[in-house]
This record gives structure tokens, sequence and C-alpha cells, in this order.
């Protein structure tokens, strides 16, 4: 089990509201998030779209965080320049998405990024595991992705806890981070399987309670 002190949590924008989306990433930093993910999709790899490089670099005088990059868009070599000069921290592509993808990951560190690599609920660790020794985050998604506020698959944290004894056994300086369904009934498990980041949408960003609410609740669930 990861200690819960140690747990980070990333609010993803993709459930926020973008009538006033800077000051709601202004609130989840002032309550303690630890990221800023941002859900980038393109309609094709996944079929709905968000947004790009412009909201991003819009963003930077709200946080002082790091900003999390998740690309779920096809051939991402072509455009991690321009999410680099936005000023992201962080860039995870998919490896569905990379015909070569050390080559890629060459790319987003030559920009000075930490290099992520993300993979789908069916998509299996070998997807991953040679690619591990040039890593800096694995995002593993226990939900579809294009959709913010799904169920998590419960099924996929079996992976999640093989692939953190992979990454324990081998010494890699890999951070697993989690995406998809995570709230306060299950950060629990997902933490309990191994994860060291928890990305939460609409467990942080929905009407029913502020932002600096959600965010208590979520860390009080962990274990």
């Amino acid at each position: 089990m990861t200690p819960s002190s140690k747990v980070k949590i990333a609010p993803s924008i993709l459930s926020a509201d973008f009538a006033r989306l800077g000051q709601q990433v202004a609130e989840a930093t002032e309550a303690g998030a630890d990221y800023i993910h941002l859900d980038v999709m393109d309609g094709r790899f996944v079929p709905n779209i968000t947004f790009g490089p412009v909201v991003i670099e819009g963003l930077k005088s709200y946080t002082n965080l790091p900003l999390d990059a998740h690309l779920m868009i096809v051939e991402p070599e072509r455009r991690i320049p321009d999410f680099i000069n936005a000023g992201v921290d962080h860039v995870t592509v998919h490896a569905e998405a990379c015909t070569h993808l050390h080559r890629v990951l060459q790319q987003i560190k030559a920009g000075g990024c930490r290099a992520g690599v993300a993979l789908n609920p069916a998509t299996p660790i070998s997807a991953v595991e040679e690619a591990l020794p040039f890593l800096d985050i694995v995002l593993i998604l226990t939900v579809n992705p294009g959709f913010g506020g799904q169920t998590l698959i419960p099924q996929v944290l079996d992976k999640v806890s093989r692939l953190r004894a992979i990454i324990d056994e081998r010494g890699y300086d890999v951070e697993l981070e989690v995406d998809g369904g995570v709230n306060a009934q299950t950060a629990a498990a997902v933490v309990n399987a191994g994860a060291h980041t928890l990305i939460a949408g609409s467990a942080v960003f929905n009407p029913n309670e502020s932002v600096a609410d959600a965010l208590t609740k979520l860390r009080s669930s962990l274990p």
C-alpha cells in the first residue's frame, strides 16, 4: 500500500466549468492539488474534442502547479512542440497512438518535459514494458477514454498492481498515475493497487460542493 501522505492528486479540468476555467484551476491550486491534469482530445483518437495549446497557455497565470498534459490524439509527435511551448511540464502520449514510441519519448524529453505513456483499459502492460527505462510516468486508464464522469472498471486495478510490482522490482523511477472513475468511494482501492497519483475530474469539479471541500473529501478517503 502507498502511504496516503505520498499520494498526489491531479484534478482534471475536463470536468471543470469552462466558463470560469481559470478560476477553477486557481481554486484547485489553493486547495492543495499537486498537478493540474489536462485531457487533450482530438475527436479522432477519442470521440470527444476538448482544448489545445492556446487554452493551456492561458491557464499558466492561474497556477504555479505542474501542468500534466494527457494527449489523447493521433500522431502526437506532430503537436508535442506546441504543447511544450504552451508551458506544460509533463507530456503523456498513448502507446496505442505511437508507431515509434521511443522516438516520441525522446522528443518530449528533448523539450524539457517529463515523458509519460498512457494505456487504455484493454491495452496490456507489455505495450509499455520495454519503454519503462525511458519513462517518467505511466498513466493507466480505468475507463475508456473520451468522456468524464465514467465508472471505474475494477478489473483494471489488477493491471495497476502488476505494473507497480514491475516498477518496484526493477527499481525504475516511474510515477504511476491512474485516471478514470476516481472518487471518494474508489480512491482507497486505487491507492492500494499501487497508484502514486490519482487523477480526478468530477470528484473535484462538480456543482454539489466547492473544489476545496471536494479535495478534502478525496484526501480523507485515502488509506
